[in-house]
């Protein structure tokens, strides 16, 4: 059950990142949403974002258009905990 667990909190962290907006893919940024675990409590509980997960949202923007075209991130997009991350992140929605 843990890789279940870590399955899911890494999606949840993905799905905050999805929230983040617009940007271009840049070959500096290796895209991986793996590298947004650490927002992954966030998401799915009351806790508030660490500063490492607003980090990581903002050295993934490059990448979030392309998270959110996987069918399987997309049903976070719209999640209150993704939400209230983005909000404390001050990061804006996607207009991919």
């Amino acid at each position: 059950m843990k890789t279940k667990a870590t399955y899911l909190a890494v999606c949840a962290a993905v799905v905050l990142a999805l929230l983040l907006g617009r940007v271009e893919v840049t070959s500096a940024v290796t895209c991986n949403p793996l590298q947004l675990s650490p927002c992954a409590s966030a998401i799915s509980s009351s806790a508030t974002p660490s500063r490492l997960c607003c980090a990581k949202i903002k050295e993934q923007r490059p990448c979030l258009c392309q998270y959110m075209k996987n069918p399987d991130l997309q049903k976070f997009i719209k999640s209150p905990g993704a939400k209230k991350v983005s909000k404390i992140c001050r990061t804006p929605f996607p207009r991919c």
